[in-house]
């Protein structure tokens, strides 16, 4: 029997016109385009058995559905993949009739994100009663010293999160959280990854509240709820050894292709 449920849906927000990256869904990657590899990988995921393509273009729309035979919400332009993705959900179930409480939002340019942090989050989701849900990771001890070195220069690579003893977000920053006056002796530091699963109502709600200061500051789109009450839920992931990565730029392209030849393919 299927493990699949049909009360979440996968929508991969996806536009040609980025200013850093133009047509960036149809870049190639080892023979693949960007936009295929995400497809499949949300169709690995054993906890949704619903997944969609949202675009503001045509020419993606037909690329899609001709190649890979995926499903294709056409929506309008859209400031954000947040605002996007709310779009086609609402498309889906208000004007096609297709019923679902939780959605996923799987970014179109994470070619690297492992199916089963997708189903670790929607597991969590459907435990709980919780409006949002979100992974993060714990920092290595191999790898804490690089983190906080570069935090300490100024990176914002990287968004930290930390959370109660319940794993409801407390704060998310692009500085070091939390900072310790010895910041050469290991303590956990948790990094963030930009995915959400949300209950539908609440993502709705989400769209229509304006920036909230702390959004504007920080330049972090989930701030919005913890700043309206709205309760977001950590899960902490295991990579299993594999490298978390998207693309941002052409240069990225060839580091990813680099990461699939070492690591193997997900898909």
């Amino acid at each position: 029997m299927s493990l699949k449920h049909p009360i979440s849906a996968i929508i991969i927000p996806a536009r040609m016109g980025s200013s850093r990256f133009p047509n960036k869904p149809l870049c190639d990657i080892h023979g693949i385009s960007m936009i295929e590899r995400v497809w499949k990988i949300a169709n690995l995921s054993k906890l949704s058995a619903l997944t969609y393509i949202a675009t503001d273009s045509l020419e993606l729309k037909s690329f899609c559905e001709q190649q890979f035979g995926a499903k294709v919400i056409l929506t309008g332009e859209c400031a954000t993949g947040t605002d996007r993705v709310a779009q086609a959900a609402s498309i889906l179930k208000n004007d096609m009739g297709i019923n679902f409480d939780i959605v996923f939002n799987l970014q179109g340019d994470a070619v690297l994100t492992p199916p089963w942090i997708i189903d670790a989050v929607l597991s969590d989701m459907t435990k709980q009663n919780i409006p949002m849900a979100t992974p993060a990771v714990l920092i290595s001890p191999k790898d804490f010293l690089p983190f906080v070195k570069a935090k300490k220069q100024g990176s914002t690579s990287g968004t930290c999160v930390t959370f109660d003893h319940n794993h409801r977000a407390l704060y998310f920053s692009k500085n070091l959280l939390p900072s310790s006056r010895t910041p050469e002796v290991y303590y956990p530091i948790y990094r963030h990854i930009g995915l959400y699963a949300y209950r539908c109502d609440i993502l709705n709600q989400l769209v229509e509240l304006p920036q909230s200061p702390l959004e504007k500051i920080e330049h972090l789109e989930q701030l919005r709820a913890l700043e309206n009450n709205i309760p977001i839920s950590v899960v902490v992931v295991d990579y299993q050894n594999r490298t978390h990565g998207s693309v941002d730029n052409p240069e990225d392209v060839q580091k990813i292709e680099k990461i699939i030849t070492e690591q193997g393919e997900l898909i």
